[in-house]
């Protein structure tokens, strides 16, 4: 089975293109800029007020990763605590490294791509928390030992470990060999307990499901939307949103806070890995938005969610 976005396949660039991109040779380039060793915002974090999940809290481990606390359980979405993604080094430590992890209850996944499915770390992870997975990725999970796997359809809505959890659609892709494009779903998830609903986009490049995913979930509290990966956009544009485009996306999820995520931790695009913060300012004050619902975490920053629940 092959899935597909909402308005049809993803359409890639010609092959040719691509190479020409990727070897540094396209005619549109922008400067190079370095790939590590560039100052983001990060705190370190040990770990300790996490332990027990006795607070409703959200860390930001770095790229799509984060740790959601809420109602006494522990989340991992998207993790990747390697230091490389093969010849892709990190630009800096995780915010949280193994020591300071609590121990975790379930692990949401959004789709197949390294940057947000590490062999190394769900392996490490290991078989005792509840995976939640796209259609398709349940066989890669077993596979590796996971015993408890839940797959997930575009719109199925589970309760898992006390948690109201929904799988939603995104525009993007899936594939980690050379013979299984699109034989996986990609998408994000809206995660809700007592009165806190939550959104992680995963990837996804501009499309209507923003406005469908609010009127099939409700008023959404805080969205984790993607910032990085945007540059060059003839190549990136339908598989990544870029800043102004993510302030868009805000607005049409009619959310109360706006999480900055997906910047500063691989270059992955042509883009300086500290350019997507200050260009999301730039679109936030473009369209009059209040800087108190705007959430640009540190690497390693511990957010909690009370901050974050409507009157």
């Amino acid at each position: 089975m092959r899935f597909t976005n909402m308005k049809g396949n993803f359409r890639r660039p010609q092959t040719t293109k691509v190479m020409k991109w990727l070897l540094g040779l396209y005619d549109e380039k922008r400067p190079k800029s370095p790939s590590t060793d560039v100052p983001v915002p990060f705190v370190f974090n040990d770990g300790k007020a996490l332990r027990g999940a006795t607070l409703d809290t959200l860390t930001w481990i770095g790229q799509a990763s984060f740790l959601v606390q809420l109602g006494g359980k522990s989340v991992l979405i998207d993790p990747v605590l390697s230091m490389s993604l093969g010849w892709i080094k990190r630009n800096g430590p995780p915010g949280l490294d193994w020591p300071a992890l609590p121990k975790i209850d379930v692990v949401l996944i959004t789709h197949d791509h390294r940057d947000h499915m590490d062999a190394p770390t769900l392996r490490k992870l290991g078989p005792d928390p509840l995976y939640v997975v796209p259609r398709g990725l349940g066989k890669w999970f077993h596979r590796n030992g996971m015993r408890r796997v839940v797959e997930m359809d575009w719109w199925q809505q589970e309760t898992i470990e006390g948690l109201q959890i929904t799988f939603v659609p995104a525009e993007h892709w899936s594939r980690r060999g050379l013979t299984d494009l699109n034989a996986s779903w990609w998408g994000g998830y809206v995660i809700e307990h007592d009165g806190m609903r939550m959104y992680h986009s995963g990837d996804t490049g501009w499309f209507d499901g923003f406005s469908k995913i609010r009127e099939r979930c409700g008023r959404i509290d805080a969205a984790m939307l993607p910032i990085g990966a945007y540059a060059p956009r003839w190549f990136m544009q339908p598989q990544h949103i870029d800043p102004e485009e993510a302030v868009r996306a805000f607005l049409l999820l009619e959310a109360e806070y706006f999480i900055a995520m997906h910047w500063g931790t691989f270059k992955l695009s042509d883009e300086p890995l500290d350019e997507p913060p200050l260009l999301l300012r730039d679109a936030w004050k473009r369209a009059n938005l209040p800087d108190e619902r705007l959430v640009i975490p540190a690497i390693g920053e511990t957010l909690l969610l009370d901050r974050f629940r409507s009157e």
